[in-house]
C-alpha cells in the first residue's frame, strides 16, 4: 500500500513527504500545500509569515544555550512539475500522486512523483517538528512557482527572512555538496498567420506520433544526450516535406518549459499516390533514431496513421520558413565548465512548440553558469527564429549562483558529511536553476549550500528516490545544524 511509504526510515520525513503526495500542488496551484505547512506550523506553536507572493516562513527557536549561533534558513519549494504518460487520465490540480515503494526507491505510477521539491520540504518539516534534535534559530522558508519562473523567489522581500545561512534542500546527488548553479532565460516564439490555406486536391491525412522517449529535467539530465521529441519530429518533418510533398496541419510538442519533451505529434497532408513512401520514410527515420540513441534511448516510436482530413493546412512559405527553423535551432548542451570537470555551462531545450488554427508558439530554456553565454545561446535561437519570421521574447530571466569558496556553511557541511559518511563529500556545481540566485540578490550577504538525497529523472513518469540516500541525508542535516 502506497500508505507505508509513512513506515519508512526517517518516518517524520517520508510521513511529511507521503501527506505532500497527497496535496495536488502543481505550479500554480500551491494554495493547499502552503496552508498545510501554516497549519503545521500553528500545530507546534511556531511563528509563521505567509507573504503577499505565498510563501511561508516558520521559525523555530534555538535549542536551550544555542540561542546566539547564526540563523539557518532551510529552504525548499512547494510545486512540482506536473508530467505524466499519454494513456492515462490524470488531472494535477485534483488528483493525488499514487507513489509506492520499489525496491530501494519510492516513485509513483505514471506521472511525476514530486520528489523535486516534496523531499527537500519534508526535510524542513521534519527538522520543525522534532523536539529533539540541537540547533541554533531555525527558519523553514517554503517558496511557491519555482518550477515555471521561481516566482516565489522573485517574489521575496528584504527583510522576511532573518538567516545567516541557507541550507536549500533542492539538490539530487547524495555526496555532493552544491556550491553553485546556473541562470536562466525563457525565450518565448510566437507568429500569427492566416489559416485560410485550403488542403491540396487529392490529399489524405496522416497523423504522426513520436513516442516512447525518457524526456527528464532539461537542466540535471541534459547532459545525458537524450532525444527532445520536437527536434526529431521536425527533423522528419523537414524531409516528409521536401520529398513526399507533405502539408503540415498542426503540431503540438512537449508540456513543460523545463522538461525534455517526450512526445511530439503532427498531422499533414499528402497525396494519396505518395503514402506508402512516407511509412518507408517513417521506418527509415525510426531506424536512423534508434541507431543514434543507442543505449540512451531504447524505447522510441515512429507511428503513422491515417485520419479524417483537417480543414486547412498551414500556408507554405511559413510552414517550411518554421520547421526549417525547428530544425536549424541549437539544442542540448552548448558548452562544458572548464573549472568543473563533467558540469555543464550553458545548453537550451526545446521545450514546447505548437502550431496550428493560426498561430506557432514555441518555448525554449536556455541555462547557463555564464551570463554572456546565456545571452548568446539564446541570441542564436532568436535569429534562427527571426529568419522565419517570427517574434521572439525574453522572459523570465534569472541569475546564477556564483561558488565561494571560502564558504563557512561549506565547510560545515563538508565536516558533517565526513563524520556521517566516513568520506568527504565532491564539492560541485548545478547545471539547473536553484532558486539561491535569487535570494541572493535579496541576501546578498547569506552564506549558502545546496544538499539532498538521491533522485532519479525528476520531471518525468520515471522520477525516483533513493530510500536510503534519504535518511543517510538527513543524518548530515541533522549533525550539519548541529555543527552551526
Amino acid at each position: 500500500m502506497a500508505a507505508e511509504i509513512k513506515t519508512l526510515a526517517p518516518q517524520a520525513v517520508w510521513s511529511f513527504f507521503y501527506d505532500l503526495t497527497q496535496i495536488p500542488r502543481p505550479t500554480g496551484h500551491t494554495k493547499a500545500s502552503e496552508e498545510y505547512v501554516l497549519a503545521l506550523a500553528k500545530r507546534l506553536g511556531l511563528e509563521a509569515l505567509h507573504d503577499a507572493v505565498g510563501n511561508v516562513l516558520v521559525r523555530k527557536p534555538a535549542s536551550p544555550g544555542l540561542e546566539g549561533r547564526p540563523t539557518v534558513t532551510l529552504q525548499a519549494h512547494l510545486d512540482m512539475v506536473p508530467q505524466k504518460n499519454s494513456h492515462i487520465e490524470h488531472d494535477f490540480t485534483k488528483d493525488p500522486i499514487d507513489a509506492y515503494i520499489d525496491g530501494e526507491w519510492v516513485t509513483a505510477r505514471d506521472t511525476t512523483l514530486g520528489a523535486d521539491n516534496g523531499i527537500g520540504a519534508a526535510y524542513a518539516m521534519a527538522v520543525l517538528a522534532d523536539p529533539t534534535l540541537k540547533h541554533g534559530p531555525i527558519e523553514a522558508l517554503f517558496t511557491i512557482d519555482e518550477e515555471v519562473g521561481m516566482v516565489g523567489a522573485n517574489g521575496l522581500q528584504p527583510g522576511f527572512s532573518k538567516g545567516d545561512i541557507l541550507i536549500n534542500l533542492d539538490s539530487e546527488d547524495e555526496g555532493l555538496l552544491f556550491a553553485g548553479c546556473a541562470g536562466g532565460v525563457d525565450v518565448n516564439v510566437r507568429l500569427e498567420y492566416k489559416d485560410q490555406e485550403p488542403l491540396p486536391e487529392g490529399d489524405i491525412a496522416v497523423r504522426i506520433a513520436l513516442t516512447g522517449l525518457r524526456g527528464g529535467h532539461s537542466g540535471m539530465d541534459i547532459i545525458l544526450g537524450r532525444a527532445n521529441a520536437n527536434k526529431l519530429l521536425a527533423r522528419f518533418l523537414k524531409e516528409a516535406i521536401a520529398g513526399y510533398g507533405a502539408r503540415l496541419s498542426s503540431f503540438e510538442g512537449g508540456t513543460a518549459r523545463n522538461a525534455i519533451p517526450r512526445e511530439a505529434y503532427a498531422v499533414v497532408t499528402i497525396p494519396e499516390a505518395d503514402a506508402d513512401g512516407l511509412w518507408e520514410l517513417a521506418s527509415d527515420y525510426l531506424d536512423i533514431f534508434q541507431t543514434e540513441y543507442k543505449g540512451i534511448e531504447e524505447s522510441i516510436s515512429l507511428r503513422l496513421e491515417r485520419v479524417e482530413l483537417p480543414k486547412t493546412v498551414v500556408p507554405e512559405e511559413i510552414q517550411d520558413g518554421v520547421i526549417g527553423a525547428l530544425d536549424a535551432c541549437i539544442n542540448g548542451v552548448q558548452s562544458m565548465l572548464t573549472e568543473f570537470p563533467g558540469i555543464v555551462e550553458s545548453s537550451t531545450n526545446m521545450a514546447r512548440v505548437t502550431i496550428g488554427g493560426g498561430l506557432f508558439t514555441a518555448t525554449f530554456l536556455v541555462r547557463s553558469s555564464s551570463e554572456s553565454r546565456k545571452d548568446y545561446v539564446a541570441s542564436q535561437i532568436e535569429s534562427a527564429m527571426n529568419l522565419a519570421g517570427a517574434e521572439v521574447e525574453f522572459a523570465g530571466g534569472y541569475n546564477g549562483w556564483a561558488p565561494n569558496a571560502s564558504s563557512a556553511i561549506l565547510q560545515t557541511l563538508r565536516r558533517a558529511y565526513e563524520e556521517v559518511m566516513g568520506v568527504s563529500p565532491e564539492v560541485t556545481v548545478v547545471h539547473a536553476g536553484l532558486e539561491c540566485g535569487i535570494i541572493q540578490g535579496v541576501m546578498p550577504d547569506m552564506d549558502m549550500i545546496s544538499i539532498g538525497p538521491d533522485i532519479r529523472s525528476p520531471h518525468s513518469p520515471d522520477e525516483k528516490v533513493h530510500i536510503a540516500s534519504v535518511a543517510r541525508t538527513w543524518e548530515v542535516l541533522k549533525k550539519g545544524l548541529e555543527l552551526i
